[in-house]
């Protein structure tokens, strides 16, 4: 998995884990990568300096960054820095359409969902996951006719109140 990168002196979750070696990463693969946990403008800004071909904004369940500020809400100051010049998708807490919805609304790209396709493996395996995904992409549908978004591009800031 880290074939080509010179892993000496790190440990996953430790300091080791900077700016630099997102510079070795980009440097020994041509896969995009994308960087996790990012929660500020600052911090989206510097990923872009990195190369970083996508964002993902996640305050890691909250277990991580101990700001106390949820994801949705860094979505909020992450987007309007990044300018749209890499993805941007955003973790933690996904649950109903509606969440779905509003970040979309604020400008993130994807969702990244954790728990409700993991309990659906758990209980049902296969099948489970793709009920989950059924679920939540048919509230996503009821949430967008309720809005009059015909289509994912018409869902806009000004669906939402922040």
């Amino acid at each position: 998995m880290f074939a080509g990168v010179d892993m000496s002196g790190l440990r996953m979750g430790s300091a080791g884990l900077t700016w630099d070696y997102v510079d070795r990463l980009k440097d020994a693969t041509s896969m995009k990568v994308l960087v996790k946990g990012i929660v500020t403008a600052d911090d989206a800004l510097i990923a872009l300096e990195h190369g970083v071909d996508g964002i993902i904004v996640s305050n890691h369940g909250g277990r991580a960054e101990v700001s106390g500020v949820s994801s949705i809400e860094s979505l909020q100051e992450v987007v309007p820095a990044v300018q749209g010049r890499v993805p941007i998708l955003v973790d933690s807490g996904f649950r109903r359409g509606t969440d779905i919805f509003k970040a979309l609304a604020i400008g993130a790209d994807a969702i990244c969902i954790g728990r409700p396709y993991l309990w659906g493996l758990g209980a049902f395996g296969q099948a489970g996951v793709e009920r989950v995904l059924d679920i939540l992409a048919r509230e996503l549908e009821i949430v967008m006719a309720q809005m009059g978004a015909a289509s994912l591009a018409e869902i806009t800031a000004g669906s939402i109140v922040v």
